[in-house]
């Protein structure tokens, strides 16, 4: 890289503890990168709702994205950009996610939506968005609009299963990756996290081998694959190990986030 310009980091599993916890350590990591005059912000499979926490804690000033790139929005939350599924897609991924009996989510970019308050993760969702669900009794009536469907299993294998059955079903009309291992998260086509990288790129003026990302999951190859330099933490899946350019010793829960700034970045600022 000739020049860092941006840090663009995933949330889960990547910025915060497995408790969803932002470190002290991580904190002062991101405003170390600020001293240096490097703008950070972040990307997440999670709803707009689910990143205000971060944007106070962390004095967020650039836009985010939300939804694995399906929505882009301002720190103050309003709406850049938003995609949507189409509701016959979205009735085909239901169909499939009920056929594996694994839970399942809907979200848009205002509200989330669910039939069984007591499943799976519900309750670390509510803790991790700061935000409670919506209870329906049937999912038909929620179809437009939607940004992102979940579908939640404690059975890891299963849900791998069911992302593979989502993806033959789906084809090109929305996309489908795990967030977490228990997450298959079902967004709009077209968009990934790698259209964040392009879309903040453009409205910052600069160019996408000039980003650095950090992550951890499936979900995120595609923007490492957009920037110039990626980092994956040392509890990243197989795939995010691969894609990265490096790999931290450190994991989610033992500050990687700061072993990524300290060893990876900021070094490099001496190198250009």
């Amino acid at each position: 890289m000739s020049r860092i310009s941006l840090v663009l980091s995933d949330v889960d599993g990547t910025l915060v503890t497995t408790e969803k916890q932002l470190t002290d350590a991580t904190i002062a990591a991101v405003m170390r990168l600020a001293d240096h005059g490097i703008r950070f912000t972040v990307t997440s499979s999670r709803p707009p709702f689910g990143l205000r926490a971060l944007v106070d804690r962390l004095h967020l000033r650039f836009p985010l994205g939300a939804f694995n790139g399906g929505c882009l929005v301002e720190p103050d939350l309003t709406i850049i950009s938003r995609h949507c599924i189409a509701a016959d897609a979205a009735a085909r991924a239901i169909g499939v996610l009920q056929s594996f009996d694994v839970g399942i989510w809907l979200f848009s970019a205002e509200h989330w939506w669910l039939r069984d308050p007591n499943g799976d993760y519900v309750e670390r969702e509510r803790r991790t968005v700061a935000a409670e669900p919506a209870i329906i009794s049937d999912y038909n009536s929620h179809l437009a609009h939607l940004t992102k469907i979940v579908g939640v299993s404690r059975d890891f294998d299963r849900l791998a299963e069911c992302e593979t059955a989502v993806k033959a079903a789906l084809g090109a009309s929305a996309s489908a990756a795990r967030s977490q291992r228990y997450y298959l998260d079902i967004t709009p086509p077209g968009v990934d996290k790698g259209t964040v990288v392009d879309a903040l790129a453009r409205r910052l003026n600069i160019p996408a081998t000039e980003i650095v990302t950090i992550g951890d999951m499936d979900n995120d190859v595609s923007m490492f694959r957009k920037s110039g330099f990626s980092i994956a933490v040392g509890n990243a899946s197989d795939a995010a190990r691969a894609a990265a350019s490096v790999i931290c010793t450190k994991t989610n829960d033992n500050d990687a986030f700061t072993e990524a700034v300290d060893r990876f970045i900021l070094p490099r600022l001496a190198e250009t």
